[in-house]
């Protein structure tokens, strides 16, 4: 079976193909504010104006035309409205025009197939960290629940913040990790873990209130250790409370060495424990859309045309997931 997934939920526009579990393409193109952080009326822009080139780039990639999927995917939500509402038309539009089944497919579920499929992890707890996410999640009766999430901004926000304070352009991750090496010094800055849920906005605030006052290089390096550590904590609770052994961290925030480092080191200290990232497919991308469509279409069939609207705030737990058997 030939699955086509798109993926539109915030600041990328993809398109990924597989064919029975196998990636034959994954195009995408990257929305960048010139200042500030993602503006949705300019993403969905972008991402209107990118639709047919990187279907066509996504289609070279294979030797497929577009008459030859059996099932087209896309991102119905969680995300930002006008996002969604662009790759929802996209994928509307070629069902309708070759007379494709199709399937709305839940982002964040759709991070945790993938890496599944690239890890070969089997049941895991997923640690999803993204720009608008941070959950801690697994499988159990039916559905991928939630035992852990922020209980108020997500990592990759709470990154983006700091960042613009630090006047770091969009995305600010990859530059806070880059100083971060460099720091030696760690300042105290609020630790807030309660259960398996966690909290970043007093980080944030704390953090910025220090710019001024400390080294940069040091405060980086602070914020990361403080904020990686309350997730490394909540997912290593959340791993004795369910008693599962492979701990997979995924999303866009997941392509932090530094996370990986403390993800790999809790699992080695936890006896039989294993550690897992989706190295390539971290990022948000149209392969993950097309991968858990294909099990969704496998399990459940096509959906109706007419009804399949998107939803911007679809929790990862309202989602049934009919392809695993208990």
């Amino acid at each position: 079976m030939i699955t086509l997934g798109i993926e539109s939920t915030a600041h990328t526009f993809g398109i990924g193909i597989i064919e029975d579990g196998t990636i034959q393409a994954n195009s995408k193109d990257q929305y960048t504010p010139e200042e500030g952080g993602i503006h949705p009326s300019e993403a969905s822009e972008h991402h209107y104006r990118k639709a047919d080139t990187v279907l066509d780039q996504a289609l070279a990639q294979t030797d497929h035309d577009i008459e030859d999927i059996d099932c087209i995917a896309f991102s119905r939500g969680p995300g930002l409205p006008q996002c969604l509402q662009i790759g929802g038309t996209v994928a509307r539009s070629l069902a309708a025009q070759h007379d494709i089944p199709i399937v709305g497919v839940n982002h964040c579920v759709a991070h945790i197939e993938i890496g599944k499929l690239t890890t070969d992890a089997t049941d895991p707890v997923t640690l999803y960290v993204s720009g608008g996410n941070a959950q801690i999640i697994a499988y159990s009766g039916g559905r991928y629940r939630v035992f852990g999430e922020t209980l108020d901004i997500a990592i990759g926000n709470a990154l983006d913040k700091f960042a613009r304070a630090l006047d770091i352009p969009h995305p600010g991750g990859p530059e806070i990790e880059q100083r971060a090496r460099q720091g030696e010094t760690l300042i105290d800055l609020p630790y807030v873990v309660k259960g398996m849920d966690f909290s970043f906005s007093g980080l944030v605030t704390e953090a910025q209130s220090k710019i001024d006052d400390v080294d940069t290089d040091d405060l980086c390096f602070s914020f990361q250790e403080y904020a990686f550590a309350m997730l490394i904590e909540a997912a290593e609770r959340a791993m004795a409370h369910t008693g599962k052994d492979e701990l997979l961290v995924t999303g866009g925030v997941a392509a932090n060495n530094r996370l990986q480092e403390m993800a790999a080191t809790m699992a080695e200290e936890r006896d039989g424990q294993r550690f897992k990232v989706p190295h390539a497919y971290c990022m948000d991308n149209g392969a993950m859309i097309a991968q858990a469509g294909a099990r969704q279409y496998r399990a459940a069939g096509g959906e109706e045309l007419s009804a399949l609207g998107t939803d911007p705030n679809w929790r990862t737990d309202q989602t049934e997931v009919p392809w695993i058997d208990d």
